[in-house]
């Protein structure tokens, strides 16, 4: 087994953000107990059948993982450690909600090894975290923030969203200069989707949801994409700006099309050509053996086609884009041989560009990617492209 990287769910939230998907929840102290002994026990079994795998990133997320506690959570560091070899220069991220952590939790986990902070912070409006259901307000993220450099965290991460109810240029402009004047290192900004089964959708369906118009989202990507690099940070993926030096390398993992085991209920794995869909909901993640959560969870072995498709669509999420040498080297075809119909269509619409050895998202591109991710997804121009 070569080298990983983990990511743990903690699936525990205080409340459900209005937005929010994701496979969380509300859980009382016996539930976060019994989950956290069921983890710890997955880890081991883990651990064991990769033959203490080496690992370079470790990345703890939810739901919100800093709700269990800083003991909690430096207990299952101290699990990983122990059945993988998780490297002295490992990048160790975890997931914090402002409203969940205090000085001396951050403090604790420090000392324990984690040395990257991820912020949710979405705004530093009071009336647009409160439309959103979110659990803290402005000064609480600005505490927050101060409170993780006094423990010592030298590299922090703040998410930012665009296109809220009832967000415009200047609210969001307010909030990045925050972040920015806060000295983050490193800034994840996600356009909201309004996903199927969220109070935000239900809203949607009633009419009551009033989002910015296009217009709006268009002048809020804009501008970010001017004053983002001029202040320092550097557009290395399609959501994700940072520092020099200070890309998220956990994530960077997931594009580069790299393996990774996830960890808890509802993780995911890419795994030798293999993607798993770890089990949910809590109920039947707890009431199995480690085993068997591993043999009952979604599984599908990657075809051929599936892979390179794959590694285009994550690779082009990315500034550097897809790497020629690097696609012929996995697949021992030339990119555009194996995909001339779909690049060539990409370029004639401006969402594409191609370099001498790498082929990427134009400025277009990276706000209509997912028309471009979409187009390698397509069996028959797929197919087409193997005719020409």
């Amino acid at each position: 087994m070569g080298m990983l990287g983990l990511y743990v769910h903690i699936p525990f939230c205080r409340q459900k953000c209005a937005y929010c998907d994701f496979p969380s929840q509300t859980g009382s102290a016996l539930l976060q107990k019994q989950y956290i002994e069921a983890l710890c026990e997955e880890i081991a079994w883990q651990g064991n059948r990769l033959g203490k795998a080496p690992v370079d990133t470790v990345f703890f997320g939810g739901g919100t993982p800093t709700i269990i506690g800083a003991e909690a959570l430096v207990r299952v560091l101290q699990q990983l450690r122990q059945w993988f070899l998780v490297l002295p220069e490992a990048e160790i991220s975890l997931e914090a909600n402002p409203g969940t952590v205090s000085g001396e939790d951050l403090r604790q986990l420090r000392a324990a090894g984690f040395n990257r902070l991820s912020l949710g912070v979405q705004s530093f409006d009071d009336a647009l975290l409160r439309n959103c259901g979110r659990i803290h307000d402005g000064a609480a993220a600005a505490a927050a923030l101060e409170a993780a450099r006094r423990a010592g965290f030298e590299n922090c991460n703040v998410d930012l969203m665009t296109g809220l109810p009832g967000q415009t240029l200047s609210l969001l402009q307010q909030s990045v200069r925050q972040a920015a004047e806060l000295s983050v290192e490193h800034l994840s900004i996600y356009a909201l989707k309004i996903e199927e089964g969220t109070p935000f959708a239900s809203l949607e369906e009633k009419g009551f949801l009033v989002l910015p118009a296009e217009d709006e989202t268009a002048a809020m990507d804009n501008w970010l994409e001017c004053w983002l690099p001029a202040h320092g940070y550097k557009r290395y993926e399609i959501s994700n700006y940072a520092q020099k030096k200070r890309a998220c390398r956990h994530n960077l993992r997931y594009w580069r099309f790299r393996p990774y085991l996830g960890l808890g209920a509802a993780a995911h794995s890419f795994l030798e050509g293999r993607r798993w869909e770890g089990c949910f909901p809590l109920e039947r993640y707890l009431s199995l053996t480690p085993q068997q959560r591993w043999e009952r969870g979604k599984q599908s072995a990657l075809t051929l086609a599936q892979q390179q498709e794959e590694f285009c669509f994550l690779a082009l999420r990315t500034r550097g884009g897809i790497s020629h040498r690097q696609f012929r080297a996995n697949f021992g075809v030339e990119l555009w041989q194996r995909y001339a119909f779909v690049l060539e269509q990409l370029l004639v619409e401006g969402l594409v560009e191609k370099q001498r050895e790498r082929t990427c998202l134009t400025s277009l591109g990276m706000r209509f990617g997912n028309r471009a991710f979409a187009a390698f997804l397509e069996t028959e121009s797929g197919s087409k492209s193997d005719e020409k």
